[in-house]
């Protein structure tokens, strides 16, 4: 008894054992960024720092911009990337958590310059647009198409962000494009020097319109720098937002501890966004996770404040998987009581056909010989019902058919008595 009982406790250790170890997520997580010193490393980095409290090293993955991400995504080279809105993927190959920061765009050009404000009459300009591979130079084209502008009109330049504010100052171009946060640290230094100025749009409102994927946002005047201030007066910029995107066989527990994070990092107010602007639980041009957008739009459940995080996920998934078959088996438990005790009741009324033939045996014209057979049978089936082991609610039952059995003895030997 005690090796059973030792093979038994045994057996549920290593189950529970190996359970927790397939519950378990892995402890590393590839994010595609951008370029070093790019905003979309330096917000990596602060996903590196809030998965670090719970044992996930994060990988950032550096890149020309949000174009390469999208092919890593699509490969499956990386588990998260971020997306500039307007930047797609290979279907099915990603989902989004959600938006989770403004990007502008942004034009700088020199102060005092003589650059319409009427995109569609820029020509002969030579222009920084954002380096092959990157978001910006994605961003750009789709630019020129919503304004109508001849892409021959301009020469484009294939330079970094930082080069960019360099070839500007050092006047080998006339605008530098950016779709970037506004405090990535090449914007900030670019707006520290008195040489250079925030190019303002007219009819961003139209453009915003022909752009699906823009909204307008409105820098106030000194928004980014009040030395020297910057912008000069409150612009409206075109703004696209930023997306953080995951393979969709992610591990639940990893796509819960990004959207924690995201929660974290993103729902504060900046110089563009009131405060729980973000994230936003849909994916632009993405299909979005269903995991995260239930986060986002109702917070963490009871068990992330319980158990760890990983655990938290698992519960929320075996409950979410869990109530679809309470429903279907709701209707069962009620049959069932009523199935068991038709089983019950079966086990005694089973032997009824038998005593009822018995009965209908038994005359007048029965001999001795017959009597004492159809006596012994009705004892054979009275021993039966006997040692049926019937719950008390369910003997009486057993109690009435044994009584019938008495009865039609009581006949047997009144006949027997009559042929005496």
């Amino acid at each position: 008894m005690r090796l059973w009982i030792f093979i038994t406790t045994l057996s549920l250790a290593i189950c529970v054992s190996l359970v927790m170890y397939m519950l378990l997520p892995p402890n590393r997580l590839k994010l595609a960024a951008g370029s070093q010193g790019g905003a979309y490393t330096l917000m990596a980095e602060r996903y590196q720092e809030v998965l670090a409290r719970d044992g996930i090293d994060v990988q950032i993955v550096h890149t020309n911009g949000s174009v390469d991400n999208a092919e890593l995504i699509s490969k499956d080279l990386v588990d998260a990337a971020f997306l500039q809105a307007g930047v797609g993927v290979t279907d099915g190959t990603a989902e989004s958590i959600g938006g989770v920061f403004y990007e502008p765009m942004i034009f700088l050009a020199h102060s005092g310059h003589d650059i319409p404000e009427n995109p569609a009459l820029w020509h002969d300009l030579t222009i920084a647009a954002g380096k092959r591979g990157s978001g910006t130079a994605v961003a750009f084209a789709d630019f020129q198409d919503a304004v109508g502008m001849d892409k021959s009109a301009n020469t484009l330049v294939d330079v970094g962000y930082s080069q960019a504010i360099f070839a500007l100052r050092a006047g080998d171009i006339d605008m530098a494009f950016f779709v970037s946060s506004i405090e990535a640290p090449y914007l900030r230094q670019a707006f520290g020097y008195e040489d250079i100025d925030i190019l303002h749009l007219s009819y961003t409102d139209a453009i915003a319109r022909h752009l699906d994927y823009a909204d307008l946002v409105e820098v106030p005047t000194g928004g980014v720098s009040l030395n020297p201030v910057q912008p000069s007066e409150a612009r409206q910029l075109l703004a696209l937002k930023a997306q953080l995107v995951i393979d969709p066989n992610l591990h639940p527990a990893l796509v819960n501890r990004l959207t924690m994070a995201a929660k974290e990092l993103h729902r504060g107010h900046d110089v563009l966004t009131p405060r729980d602007t973000f994230p936003e639980p849909r994916g632009i041009g993405i299909p979005e996770n269903n995991v995260a957008r239930q986060l986002i739009e109702d917070g963490p459940s009871t068990w992330h404040n319980l158990l760890p995080y990983w655990m938290a996920a698992q519960v929320n998934r075996l409950f979410l998987l869990t109530l679809p078959i309470l429903f279907l088996l709701l209707p069962l438990l009620r049959v069932l009581p009523m199935m068991y005790a038709y089983f019950r009741g079966w086990q005694v009324w089973k032997h009824y056909g038998r005593i009822r033939e018995i009965e209908a045996q038994m005359g007048p014209r029965s001999n001795a010989t017959e009597l004492a057979d159809m006596a012994e049978e009705l004892d054979v089936v009275d021993h039966r019902i006997s040692q049926l082991k019937l719950p008390p609610a369910y003997r009486q039952t057993a109690y009435h058919a044994r009584m019938h059995i008495d009865l039609v003895q009581k006949r047997i030997k009144h006949l027997e008595l009559q042929l005496s």
